[in-house]
């Protein structure tokens, strides 16, 4: 496996996956770095179980959780002063706490989901795939992903409702 090609192919949506999740460029282009860094040290070690992406995205999801429990997961000055909370468009600090209240009932729901439906949600919302994409990766069809993907949204629904 040459992993140029791993890279060219790859590097693209698990940058947009982080990029969705941490809603940073820096943290995105950075965590993307070390996620094919530690996946060049251990790509001898990938058995094919899973999609390479899938593999990538993973490693990438580990490497963002290292570095929000490293971080504390708390929100420096740094990020209110570059605009990570008071947002260009005007959006105020309520507004901006709301929306963070909102993320973590999401993920408090999300986690309850199966798995299936877990994943197809997450690339869709977060790696902005195509269903076609998401279908591919799970050897299904754009069909398959597009049901799942509005089933899983619909089950996270309810489950924020009982989420405070």
């Amino acid at each position: 496996m040459d992993f140029e090609d791993v890279y060219k192919t790859y590097f693209d949506p698990v940058y947009r996956y982080m990029l969705r999740l941490s809603g940073s460029s820096d943290i995105a282009e950075d965590i993307t770095c070390e996620t094919f860094f530690k996946a060049l040290k251990s790509i001898n070690g990938f058995k094919g179980e899973c999609g390479l992406l899938t593999w990538l995205c993973r490693i990438a999801e580990n490497c963002y959780f290292s570095y929000m429990k490293k971080r504390g997961r708390t929100v420096s000055m740094e990020d209110v002063e570059s605009g990570g909370l008071l947002k260009e468009c005007g959006q105020s600090v309520e507004s901006e706490v709301i929306d963070r209240d909102d993320a973590r009932r999401i993920k408090s729901a999300l986690h309850t989901l199966p798995d299936t439906y877990k994943e197809v949600f997450m690339w869709r919302v977060f790696a902005g795939m195509s269903f076609a994409e998401i279908g591919a990766l799970f050897g299904k069809t754009a069909n398959w992903a597009c049901v799942t993907y509005h089933r899983a949204r619909k089950m996270t629904a309810e489950r924020m409702e009982g989420i405070k």
